[in-house]
């Protein structure tokens, strides 16, 4: 179908494009941007007069809880989520149930994503058996069956040797390895260390579990050239390591979730269930060192790391319920409310959900890696559409996914958020549309 979005505010991150101007659609590509031939006959027109239109956003970090988990999210309504929050390719880690470890599920994964044409789906496979951190997955396997990494979620591996033998494997084949960097002997708290654990009797994180991990993965990195991403960095100790290895040249990236660039372990208030996180929320200093190193680029990318939790496994007490939130529908305004409370560029807040998860992903991408995250002519229309100026209060009954626990809801927070989008296209088919 043939689509013209006439004069919205074109921005493209990776380019430096920023005008008003016109994008025309046509067999799911972009045919035109800024001006449009006089010819052009569209079958829709949207007007976008004062809104963003913008590549379409790319999250890094979203459970979608199938297979195995429906009875907290299921693919069409974790999907309808990612569209109304402007998500239009994302990637889901690998503790389902069973695991991605086997080609046949992934395949299935992601051809019933396709069906639903909502979001794209790229999913990271298993790196061990089960999650076990035992037995290597067939990594090829799992890449023809379109892994874009391999990941251990929140399980992390016990055995460094063994850990040692994944990486350069990984690094034969130049497969990325995504790991959250958490030592298993120190993690197994509930809430970061520090005076708000300590009040409240709480088992406490300390910060040492994610540096003593991340200086593992590090030396593993140098002796064998593994290309890692670090998933959902929490402290200022670990982005120092992190500053430290980039600058060293060292092939690793990293990405900060949503809840630790905005809230901290006082958000816990009264044993607030909804506050239950991983990585736990941490010191406001840890969070103004994560809110400063994705200004300058040290950390790549902002994710939503969503993970919806139904109402019996979160209404209980704070020990005990298990951590998650939902984050799809949030991502956009959550970018805008950092970049707008830091004074940042909106180009820059839109770099880190759009371009930045791109370059991360890298080759992975296949065909998609020349234009996906951008806005250009001859790539493909996977766009967002969103008005900056808009404000809005989080209603977790208003939510698209079926998890309805958010530590952003404003009954909760008292937030009120900035930018509200207004249509999804992915493939230049409208997935999403939202009257003003």
């Amino acid at each position: 179908m043939k689509i013209l979005i006439k004069n919205g505010r074109l921005i493209d991150p990776a380019s430096g494009l920023d005008r008003v101007g016109d994008l025309a659609i046509a067999a799911g590509r972009i045919v035109a941007l800024g001006d449009v031939p006089a010819d052009f006959e569209a079958a829709r027109v949207i007007d976008a007069s004062g809104l963003v239109v913008a590549p379409g956003l790319v999250d890094l970090a979203a459970r979608l809880r199938e297979p195995g988990l429906e009875q907290r999210g299921m693919l069409e309504s974790e999907l309808a989520a990612a569209a109304a929050g402007g998500v239009t390719s994302l990637v889901c880690p690998p503790d389902t149930d069973p695991a991605l470890d086997e080609p046949g599920l992934v395949e299935m994964l992601k051809f019933r994503a396709r069906k639903l044409s909502r979001c794209r789906l790229f999913p990271l496979g298993a790196l061990t058996r089960g999650l076990d951190g035992e037995v290597l997955t067939e990594m090829a396997e799992l890449t023809e069956a379109g892994c874009v990494g391999f990941g251990q979620a929140e399980r992390p591996i016990r055995n460094t040797q063994f850990l040692t033998r994944a990486f350069q494997y990984a690094a034969t084949y130049d497969y990325a390895v995504w790991l959250r960097p958490l030592d298993p002997w120190l993690s197994g708290g509930v809430a970061a260390s520090g005076a708000v654990a300590t009040r409240l009797g709480l088992a406490g994180v300390p910060v040492t579990a994610e540096t003593i991990a991340l200086h593992t993965i590090f030396e593993l990195v140098r002796s064998t050239g593994a290309r890692v991403h670090l998933c959902r960095l929490s402290s200022a100790a670990g982005v120092a390591l992190l500053r430290a290895a980039k600058q060293e040249g060292l092939p690793v990236t990293a990405d900060v979730s949503i809840n630790s660039l905005h809230l901290t372990d006082m958000d816990i208030g009264f044993f607030n269930p909804a506050m239950r996180l991983n990585p736990p929320l941490r010191q406001g200093r840890d969070r103004d060192a994560l809110r400063a190193a994705l200004a300058d680029g040290t950390l790549d990318a902002l994710v939503s790391d969503h993970m919806p939790v139904d109402e019996d496994e979160k209404m209980l007490p704070f020990a005990e319920a298990t951590p998650g939130a939902t984050g799809l529908e949030l991502l956009l305004s959550l970018a805008l409310k950092w970049a707008e409370d830091d004074k940042q560029p909106l180009a820059r807040a839109l770099a880190t959900v759009t371009a930045e998860p791109v370059r991360v992903l890298g080759p992975a991408l296949g065909s998609l890696a020349a234009s996906a995250g951008r806005l250009v002519e001859g790539g493909v229309a996977d766009i967002c559409v969103f008005d900056a100026q808009t404000r809005w209060a989080v209603r977790p009954e208003a939510l698209l996914s079926q998890g309805k626990y958010t530590p952003f809801a404003a009954d909760v927070s008292g937030f009120e958020l900035p930018g509200r989008v207004r249509y999804t296209l992915v493939a230049g088919h409208i997935a999403h549309e939202c009257a003003a």
